[in-house]
């Protein structure tokens, strides 16, 4: 990613943010990032003292706040930058999760830190526990078979602290869908315009709800960031919630944007990752029930699951929750998520959704049209989920800096991922992370 023009940064949103992978200073002049322990916000003093030294300040609308090492700090810290609408747990007491005994938790971190892997194209091993350093992890969740085996925070995750999920935020999107679509509410076979007749001559107006579930769409998004005329900037400046300048004639919010996105290519005929599709799946999901993502993932998900946190999301100027990019949540609470998908729709001994909902996505999209991803070779998407078509069945949910539910069937395992690495690309972290899952997954298979 090139720096940011300025001007354009003060008009932007999370959905901007989230777009884009911001190269740290010191990486463009030819030197590597500041390590994990180096860039620990509390080594860094971000946003410390009373008040903290003007060189210290993180604020909004700079531009900077989602650069490297700053992000270290503002990931933990979105509501602080942007407007949000709260997912609530509701009033019950939470639902705990279930812990191996003290001593024998004790043992399983020692063992599981101690760990090693090959990555991906390498010849030197690697702990696991340098992994996380390595993949600047901020907090990290293991549960098998219904426990919790292994739990850590670092930088600027605390146990009771929120993190931006990023991209994690369509799995939870496209989970509501998957959701309606199994009950008979939401029509997968339904051409958009059906469902939602102002979206007029849009290129996603012929497109099928399937196909925007899984980013099979035909529609014209560029993120070109040195084009200031790109669409990622069209469409940051509409999902803005911040004021829009004296003079601005483009479109008002996510969805008047969606309303005028063009054709590129034919429906159907690829996986094209464009963020554009969960908005509009968000939209569609909005329009068959009368209520927002925020009000659905609070009633069929946070508070059934019994979740500890209420989590919040970023929205546009109009109040429109920004369904492919603005979840912060708990740790735990994304834990408690993959343990649903895990048990195919059960949680705390209550069904909260069909199971058929968990093997539809488990049994991924057509791998035929996805590709551009070297370090998941044989993968699909589906229903705003990866799935690795690996032996064990692995899927997850997948966000940028290195944010992830890993769910692995035959290893029984959820694995919950949250992070800060300096780049947004996830194959950046992959060679040292795949390996390091399927590690921790062959350990815990071989104590059954």
């Amino acid at each position: 990613m090139r720096l940011w023009n300025t001007n354009l940064c003060k008009a932007l949103g999370l959905a901007g943010l989230l777009a884009a992978s911001f190269t740290p200073a010191n990486a463009q002049q030819g030197q590597p990032p500041l390590s994990a322990q180096d860039s620990d916000p509390r080594v860094m003093g971000w946003m410390q003292g009373s008040p903290p030294p003007e060189d210290k300040i993180i604020t909004q609308p700079d531009s900077v706040y989602f650069s490297f090492p700053r992000l270290r700090w503002s990931v933990c810290h979105l509501r602080e930058f942007l407007p949000t609408e709260e997912i609530s747990r509701g009033l019950e007491a939470p639902v705990p999760l279930s812990y191996l005994p003290p001593a024998d938790f004790a043992d399983e971190r020692q063992a599981i830190d101690a760990l090693t892997f090959t990555p991906m194209n390498g010849s030197e091993p690697m702990s696991w526990e340098q992994s996380l350093y390595a993949n600047y992890t901020d907090g990290i969740l293991i549960l098998h078979k219904g426990k919790v085996v292994y739990e850590r925070y670092f930088g600027c995750l605390e146990e009771d602290g929120k993190h931006a999920a990023m991209s994690m935020t369509k799995s939870v999107t496209g989970l509501l869908a998957q959701i309606l679509v199994a009950e008979g509410v939401l029509d997968e076979t339904a051409l958009v315009r059906d469902i939602i007749p102002e979206i007029g001559t849009s290129a996603f107006a012929s497109a099928t709800v399937r196909e925007v579930m899984d980013m099979a769409t035909g529609v014209k998004y560029s993120e070109n960031y040195a084009d200031p005329n790109a669409d990622i900037w069209v469409y940051s400046r509409a999902a803005s919630p911040l004021p829009k300048p004296e003079g601005y004639t483009g479109p008002n919010g996510y969805w008047e944007y969606l309303q005028q996105v063009q054709p590129e290519g034919n429906h159907g005929d690829e996986f094209h990752y464009k963020t554009i599709n969960s908005d509009m799946l968000g939209w569609l999901i909005t329009r068959v029930t009368g209520k927002s993502v925020t009000e659905l993932a609070s009633e069929r998900l946070w508070k059934p699951m019994g979740a500890e946190q209420s989590a919040y999301q970023t929205v546009d100027g109009k109040g429109v929750p920004f369904a492919g990019g603005g979840l912060t949540a708990g740790l735990r609470d994304l834990g408690r998520l993959g343990q649903l998908m895990l048990n195919e729709g059960e949680i705390n001994g209550e069904r909260l959704f069909p199971a058929e909902v968990v093997s539809r996505i488990r049994q991924g999209g057509d791998q035929s049209k996805f590709g551009g991803f070297p370090t998941i070779p044989n993968g699909s998407y589906t229903s705003q989920w990866w799935v690795f078509h690996n032996e064990n069945g692995a899927y997850a949910a997948r966000g940028v800096h290195g944010q992830t539910i890993y769910v692995d069937p035959t290893a029984e395992m959820v694995l919950v991922r949250f992070a800060s690495f300096p780049t947004a690309a996830n194959g950046r972290m992959d060679p040292t992370s795949l390996p390091a899952y399927q590690a921790v997954a062959d350990y815990l298979m071989s104590k059954e």
